[in-house]
């Protein structure tokens, strides 16, 4: 049964000594505490998104125009009264809830993606590995529980199809193909400062420990510079892949038995071709406003794919949680589960490993309570009578 909430009882014991927690105990401040204490390159790339960020925006907007209804005197708030955990493409997991993929980590901290993968499988959730990892597949599925794998689909399918063999060799549960990145967005925050990680050989260990990338070099990246700097522009010839197509599904389909899920859908035609094209799970996603500005917001386009292919594959929501009541939002809207971004990644640069579980019992505490003080007793029971749309 669901403890998460036991995280504030934890606090208020440790008050009665004068102990106050040493991290801030909300999204927005882990972001303020952030801004102030990391590299201001390292913060842009986290913290940016596209153009005017008017996405981004609007992401946190629309949980705006959503208002819980609790429900009372249902017994939902007792000790053990409740049960969050879920199953999700045959994942098992303590709460709805998994780290949305996000690439780079090095920048935060030393093997970033290996701390975010150990504070999940502590926490009893998912978490999601980039790509753009600075740490490697086999790295990540030795310090993890549950976790998936996040496919970049370079333009070479033998590498694509490298990446899937190794991701399903280290023991993940699952391949989230995310499909609204074929290029970058424009992204004023990184372009001030002229920083994109990636031609600094940051981000693409899975690319630099792979075998059929290895094969295309003629010289070793670790030997020496120039041949560092000949693997990064053969990384730029193979990073986006502007021909891929549902069609391609099939292809993955063959090379692993894993589920797959889709990430980066908003428009409910493309939720129904990726899912008539095989795919058992769409992440409703726009890549947390990184990608295109002035797009919908993720939440608005929810119960409009939910509708459209909910009845055939189960859908997932990533972009703009911040709160526990925006994981009951998006669950009662007909969500599976949610990917969480940024705050756990402020809190990895603040304070590593125990900064990304400080973020993630926030997280979980605060849905565990809120899901009480709705009258509901587990995640399955959220659903769209507890919610009012506000205009």
């Amino acid at each position: 049964m669901s403890s998460f909430v036991d995280f504030q009882n934890e606090i208020y014991l440790a008050g009665l000594g004068g102990a106050v927690p040493e991290l801030p105990m909300t999204a927005e401040g882990l972001a303020k505490r952030a801004e102030e204490l990391l590299d201001p390159k390292a913060f842009a790339y986290v913290a940016g998104s596209a153009s005017a960020e008017r996405t981004a925006d609007a992401n946190r907007a629309a949980f705006e125009r959503h208002r819980i209804l609790p429900r009372m005197l249902r017994g939902a708030t007792g000790p053990g009264a409740r049960d969050l955990s879920a199953e999700v493409l045959g994942t098992r997991l303590a709460a709805p809830v998994l780290t949305a993929p996000i690439g780079v980590l090095e920048l935060l901290h030393d093997k970033g993606e290996v701390l975010v993968a150990k504070a999940t499988k502590e926490l009893g959730i998912g978490c999601v590995l980039s790509t753009a990892a600075s740490s490697t597949i086999e790295e990540v599925g030795a310090a993890a529980g549950e976790w998936w794998y996040q496919l970049y689909w370079p333009n070479d399918h033998e590498l694509a199809r490298s990446f899937v063999r190794r991701a399903e060799q280290a023991g993940a549960k699952a391949i989230v193909v995310t499909v609204d990145t074929p290029a970058m967005g424009w992204r004023p925050r990184d372009l001030e400062l002229a920083h994109l990680p990636f031609l600094q050989g940051k981000g693409i260990a899975n690319y630099l420990s792979d075998p059929v990338f290895r094969a295309k070099l003629a010289t070793r990246p670790e030997e020496s510079e120039d041949a560092m700097r000949a693997a990064i522009l053969t990384w730029i010839g193979l990073f986006g892949n502007h021909s891929l197509r549902p069609a391609d599904l099939a292809r993955l389909r063959e090379w692993t038995n894993l589920p797959i899920a889709v990430k980066g859908i908003v428009h409910p035609d493309d939720a129904r071709q990726v899912v008539d094209a095989g795919a058992d799970a769409v992440v409703v996603s726009n890549h947390g406003g990184r990608q295109v500005d002035g797009a919908i917001a993720a939440l608005d386009a929810l119960t409009t794919v939910v509708a459209t292919v909910g009845d055939r594959a189960d859908v997932l929501f990533d972009s703009g949680i911040r709160s526990g009541s925006d994981v009951v939002i998006a669950l009662a809207l007909g969500a599976k589960a949610v990917l969480y971004g940024r705050p756990w990644a402020y809190g990895l640069g603040i304070a590593g490993q125990a900064g990304v579980r400080h973020a993630l019992r926030l997280l979980l505490a605060d849905f565990d309570a809120t899901v009480g003080l709705s009258g509901c007793v587990s995640a399955a029971e959220l659903n769209r009578s507890l919610i009012a749309s506000v205009r």
